[in-house]
């Protein structure tokens, strides 16, 4: 048998990468239309992503009560984001969540009532994948996206890839183009987000896609210490003391001054009793891996840590440029954690609500548009196209340099730690990149032997790099970016700044709206 064999190649209306909950949604949309859809996926689709491993909850609102959530939900995005954007993901996510029914249980309380907002992430992302199949669209599973297709007009062709099972490449051309790839975790050990490692930014970078919301990248979530179980709700309820016995806040910035100091201990005694009869139900995974440890967490203390969440729970992603997250390269669309959610949550996470009514919308009015798109111009198969991924497959010279591994393992070494990435300054921020840099220049040089890999790990460095160049340029503290020399918001920078590049990092830090089209 070959090495490597006969590649797939393919054409569809709408192509979809990344299969999580924004890329799914975004299937539905379009294949409703009667659109022909491809769907590809780093993982499975259906158990892949950060909303599989989780217990989502939609911001779900009546619209007689709108005006008021809204509102109030603005005040906490330290005037970032737009009213406007927020009304339309509430209006969409309304009408659309309840057509899963078919697929997915809503409970309902003892008068009939439906429940929407609150989802049970495996159930709800394997609901998702049998609707796309029911409905006759054509997934790829563990067959990640390399690089985009550009037409010479400089709009999106389409994409090539790598089928992982039979090591084989796909090529897939498509009127359109939507990077549903998900965030960047920088692989912490988030569960859920190994797959999420900026792939998306990359390729949308590689067109000529800015990024905003950058910055907001510091987010850091509790874990039961050497694991990766994140659900962290149950963590309000800890109490937490270092190895000397003495007590700590529960705030994040308390935990990182002592984690700094050595371990910390949290117990759970202050769990109301209905929290503990319902955490087996509502979260599983949290109660097995205590079982497994033999903790009893609710009478003894138990080693904690924190987990870096990068993009994922921050708000940064591709900038889009109209109301159906489209991007400024012409039939590429950005949605869910690929793309930037500042319009929707501003400053500071939309967390699991705001979020996640983001990821279903944008890829509802993505799926859609790319399914007019198709109908209007085809899928010009007869046009020349143009391979533009560069790091990681396209080297500029042949200089040995390090594994994937080393290059992930040095990323992770500059956005990880807690004195670096939590606590930031200036001076700090300058060293990090000082040495991204020179990694940057390494991967630029470095042949890959394992494209995946090799694409995961340049991804990385080009994430890490935006955000910390983002960070550096917001001269404040605001919502998720915090720097300890810069203690205090201005008035004059409440607004999103843009960040681009790949050799060489720029950042505007004028209001988006104010850039050139």
């Amino acid at each position: 048998m070959p090495d490597v064999l006969s590649a797939v190649e393919l054409s569809a209306d709408v192509l979809i990468i990344g299969g999580g909950m924004a890329g799914a949604w975004a299937a539905v949309a379009a294949r409703q239309t009667g659109a022909e859809v491809v769907l590809v996926d780093k993982g499975y689709c259906g158990t892949s992503g950060v909303t599989a491993a989780a217990g989502p909850g939609h911001w779900w609102v009546a619209p007689e009560e709108r005006e008021a959530a809204v509102d109030a939900r603005h005040l906490s995005t330290l005037g970032l984001a737009d009213k406007s954007w927020m009304h339309r993901i509430l209006d969409t996510t309304w009408q659309w969540l309840p057509g899963l029914a078919p697929w997915y249980h809503f409970p309902r309380d003892p008068s009939g009532r439906t429940h929407y907002a609150p989802m049970r992430g495996p159930e709800y992302m394997g609901a998702l994948r049998q609707r796309l199949d029911q409905a006759g669209v054509i997934v790829l599973d563990h067959s990640p996206a390399l690089e985009l297709l550009l037409h010479r007009d400089g709009s999106a062709a389409g994409a090539r890839g790598w089928r992982i099972r039979d090591r084989r490449p796909w090529q897939i051309r498509a009127a359109g183009v939507i990077l549903a790839a998900g965030g960047c975790a920088f692989k912490s050990h988030l569960l859920g987000s190994a797959n999420n490692t900026g792939d998306g930014y990359l390729m949308g970078a590689e067109a000529g896609v800015a990024l905003s919301g950058m910055e907001f990248s510091r987010e850091y979530c509790i874990a039961q210490a050497r694991t990766s179980m994140t659900r962290s709700m149950i963590y309000s309820f800890g109490r937490y003391q270092d190895a000397s016995g003495h007590e700590v806040g529960g705030d994040h910035t308390a935990l990182a001054e002592a984690l700094l100091r050595g371990p910390v201990y949290c117990q759970l005694e202050r769990t109301p009793d209905d929290i503990r009869q319902q955490l087996p139900e509502i979260s599983p995974n949290v109660q097995l891996l205590f079982d497994r440890a033999g903790l009893k967490p609710y009478n003894e203390p138990f080693e904690v840590t924190l987990r870096a969440e990068g993009t994922v729970r921050g708000t940064g992603g591709l900038l889009i440029a109209d109301n159906d997250c489209q991007t400024r390269v012409p039939g590429l669309y950005a949605v869910g954690d690929c793309a930037s959610r500042v319009p929707v949550a501003g400053a500071n996470t939309g967390g699991g609500a705001v979020n996640s009514a983001w990821a279903l919308s944008s890829g509802i009015w993505a799926g859609q548009a790319v399914a007019r798109l198709a109908r209007h111009q085809g899928r010009r198969l007869d046009e020349a196209v143009q391979p533009v991924g560069e790091a990681g497959l396209r080297p500029r010279g042949q200089r040995k340099t390090g594994a994937p591994a080393e290059i992930t393992q040095r990323v992770q070494d500059e956005m990880l730690p807690l004195d670096k990435n939590y606590f930031r300054t200036g001076e700090k921020l300058q060293r990090s990149l000082a040495a991204l840099d020179t990694l940057w220049d390494e991967v630029r040089e470095q042949p890959g032997a394992d494209p995946v890999r090799s694409r995961e790990a340049a991804a990385l460095a080009a994430t890490a790099r935006w955000c910390y160049r983002a960070a550096l340029e917001r001269k404040e503290s605001r919502g998720l970016h915090q720097r300890s020399d810069l203690p205090h918001s201005r008035d004059e920078l409440a607004h999103s700044m843009t960040v681009g590049g790949l050799d060489r990092v720029w950042v505007d830090t004028r209001a988006t709206e104010e850039l050139p089209a």
